[in-house]
């Protein structure tokens, strides 16, 4: 596959256009993504600007709800690719000579973007709101101008809270068609973003297909490809070939990049009494080549550098946790907030340029110990959004670490953080699979939208509302379609009662027809609306039957004798 956006790179050359002729391994025989039931895409709009929602149709008889759609546009043909939705934004930029595309740059000029004005419809707000969030840095639109397929999304604590999915291929599994059916299957079941972490073979073809054919931002974590560019060999890892692998990268469109920065010298020696040492492969490689060299993290060092690349391409810093626990024994310990405090330094060095920041965080963390990561973050890195892997609150469940790890998220994500990086059932165990992929996003859909509530995000209980009257009238068909995962609940209700007449019935299999407590509830509110119809009928007659009953002692003859003369 071919890339041709048409904009200008960094030296003057141009990335090119898809057309779809480079064949890859597993693509071509990848069957369509089936849409949810009883669900229509839909738009809203702002001028030009037009904004998908899924409207699901409720067979019950109540109006649509609607809801955020991450999905994209349906039955496209991969080796075209999606629909360059924002390139006549890009290229107006372009006309117009920008050389800084962020859109925090933007906003501090006071401009209120198409990409602003898409995300203000999607979240319901303002666009002056989203404008004035991204300006002072609480808030990042990650839409990298070589990456126009993208469906603009912001990541922050005043909005709603978003998941990140993981994909990407390693060194002993998986194909360029299993990432890019990956991809297609998490952004289906909500995944705001995507991050390719491939380490295997093809790494830039792996890249290239899925960027072309995200219709959500896509994160890196560059030094995977850089380590590849000198064979392996962390000792010959440089800037120059660090930045070689960042103008690649965003040549191709990668929205943001996990940058492992804030990994120091005088770091690694706090790691060594942890029980897990560094679990971050990137922070593990930049503490490799830190002692190797006795040098400090060149990463940091050369930091300006890499600001000056990211703002040609509105790329964000996803400033990376390298020093992240790696089991609860490991959580808020020195190390891990160490880091926190460079991280800080770099978030201001960042928006010196009109870069935009997002700060990385753990991880492992005990219940009682995730506030203070939270609360330590906004004060340190100055309210930058915080983007969390989980944490994980216990290191007992090898399997069921999607589980795990949704509790902590959705804690966390009540507290503040803005985007939650998903775990699946394979986390320390292997590499996801497609099913793997589908359970880590829903455990996290599960868990951003617990913490959108929690919140009293406006709406953000509609759903909830509007799938809890259907249970209560057993309109089936309308619970499976508002669930997050219809396929599921559809099944589960059909293994016990499969007939289409129980999808009539005022019961599960649960209870049975006896005990349903809705339905026996039900039968007693019929109940006493009758027993209410008796005493008012048996009131009706000892009145006389007279419409319009008159208190004791009432004298109406006024009334009857002005009716007598009109």
């Amino acid at each position: 596959m071919k890339n041709d956006h048409g904009t200008p790179g960094p030296s003057g050359g141009s990335t090119s256009a898809t057309s779809g002729t480079t064949p890859a391994p597993g693509v071509d025989g990848l069957a369509p993504i089936q849409d949810f039931p009883a669900s229509t895409r839909v738009f809203k709009t702002d001028g030009h600007v037009k904004v998908p929602f899924r409207r699901i149709a409720l067979a019950g008889g109540g109006p649509p709800v609607e809801v955020y759609d991450t999905f994209g546009p349906r039955s496209v043909d991969l080796r075209q690719g999606l629909p360059r939705l924002r390139q006549p934004w890009v290229d107006r930029r372009t006309a117009r000579g920008d050389t800084n595309f962020s859109q925090m740059h933007c906003a501090r000029q006071g401009e209120i973007t198409e990409e602003m004005r898409f995300v203000g419809l999607r979240e319901n707000v303002a666009p002056e709101f989203v404008r004035d969030e991204v300006a002072c840095g609480r808030a990042i639109i990650p839409a990298n101008r070589n990456h126009p397929e993208a469906e603009p999304m912001v990541i922050g604590r005043n909005f709603l809270v978003k998941i990140n999915a993981n994909i990407g291929n390693s060194a002993v599994s998986s194909t360029i068609g299993e990432e890019v059916d990956k991809l297609r299957w998490a952004v289906k079941w909500g995944a705001d973003t995507i991050m390719d972490l491939s380490t295997g073979a093809n790494i830039h073809e792996t890249r290239e297909w899925i960027l072309r054919n995200s219709p959500v931002p896509v994160g890196t974590v560059p030094i995977y490809q850089a380590l590849e560019k000198v064979n392996g060999k962390i000792e010959d890892l440089s800037i120059d070939v660090f930045l070689d692998t960042l103008v690649e990268q965003a040549e191709q469109g990668v929205d943001y990049f996990t940058i492992h920065a804030g990994v120091l010298l005088h770091h690694i020696p706090l790691t060594a009494k942890r029980i897990t040492g560094i679990v971050s492969r990137g922070g593990s490689i930049m503490a490799r080549w830190c002692l190797t060299h006795h040098q400090e993290n060149f990463l940091y060092t050369h930091f300006e550098r890499i600001c000056e690349l990211m703002k040609k391409y509105d790329v964000a810093f996803s400033l990376g946790d390298g020093l992240r626990p790696g089991c609860t024994a490991d959580a808020n310990d020195a190390a891990q907030f160490a880091e926190l405090e460079a991280l800080g330094k770099l978030t201001e060095i960042a928006w010196r340029h009109d870069v935009q920041v997002m700060i990385e965080g753990p991880g492992h963390v005990p219940m009682h110990k995730i506030r203070e990561n939270m609360d330590k973050q906004l004060e340190i890195c100055h309210e930058a959004p915080f983007y969390t892997l989980g944490p994980l609150v216990t290191d007992i469940a090898p399997g069921y670490d999607h589980i795990t790890s949704a509790i902590g998220a959705a804690m966390i994500g009540w507290f503040g953080t803005a985007m939650l990086c998903y775990v699946t059932p394979k986390e320390h165990l292997g590499l996801p699979n497609r099913k793997d992929v589908k359970d880590g996003v829903i455990a996290y859909k599960i868990a951003a939208h617990a913490a959108d509530m929690a919140k009293g995000h406006p709406g953000a209980s509609e759903r909830d509302d509007a799938l809890s009257r259907a249970r209560f009238a057993f309109q089936w068909e309308d619970q499976f379609n508002l669930a997050l995962d219809p396929e599921t609940a559809r099944q589960f209700h059909d293994e016990t009662l499969p007939a289409p007449a129980a999808k009539g019935a005022h019961f599960c299999s649960m209870c049975g027809p006896q005990f349903c407590s809705m339905r026996i509830t039900q039968d007693l509110r019929a109940d006493v609306v009758a027993e209410g119809l008796r005493q008012k009928a048996a009131e009706f007659k000892a009145t006389g039957q007279e419409l319009y009953a008159r208190p004791a002692g009432a004298d109406y003859s006024e009334d009857l004798e002005r009716t007598e003369v009109g």
